[in-house]
């Protein structure tokens, strides 16, 4: 099967009901994209299919088609996206599991809404389990990125 995966098209062969998750890590070598709980309840499994933020632990690879996925590792290769760079800027990271997830999710967020209120953050980003507590600083990081999205500091 050909997937278009952080813009390089790649081959696979994996049954068609394989998780996109175990693709990603176990077949192409991403293992940026973590495995939380299996049933898409936390969101360290989180992606992109065409921008849209999507868990791959339940994603069956028959189902992505020809959507483009990105994955933590396509976001930026050197950590210059503004949601990298304000994660580290505010030290979000705590155990970081889930932080590729939160990442991800919140890079969603900002491609369709640039200056999200803390309402809009915290129902984009409540699917993603931080056991850590990282709440505040998740929410501090994406206003900051927003703002450096927007040329600001």
């Amino acid at each position: 099967m050909k997937l278009e995966i952080n813009g390089t098209a790649r081959e696979v062969d994996a049954p068609p009901e394989m998780p996109l998750l175990w693709v990603l890590r176990d077949l192409l070598g991403l293992p940026g994209t973590k495995y939380g709980c299996g049933m898409a309840q936390c969101g360290a499994c989180t992606v992109h299919l065409d921008g849209k933020p999507t868990r791959s632990c339940v994603l069956p690879l028959s189902s992505v088609g020809t959507r483009k996925v990105t994955t933590i590792e396509g976001l930026s290769a050197d950590g210059s996206h503004p949601v990298q760079r304000a994660w580290a800027e505010v030290d979000v990271v705590q155990c970081g599991y889930c932080q590729s997830g939160q990442i991800m999710t919140a890079a969603a967020l900002l491609a369709h809404k640039p200056d999200p209120s803390d309402s809009d953050i915290d129902a984009a980003l409540s699917g993603n389990v931080c056991r850590c507590g990282t709440y505040m600083r998740v929410r501090e990081a994406v206003h900051l990125a927003s703002r450096l999205k927007r040329g600001g500091k």
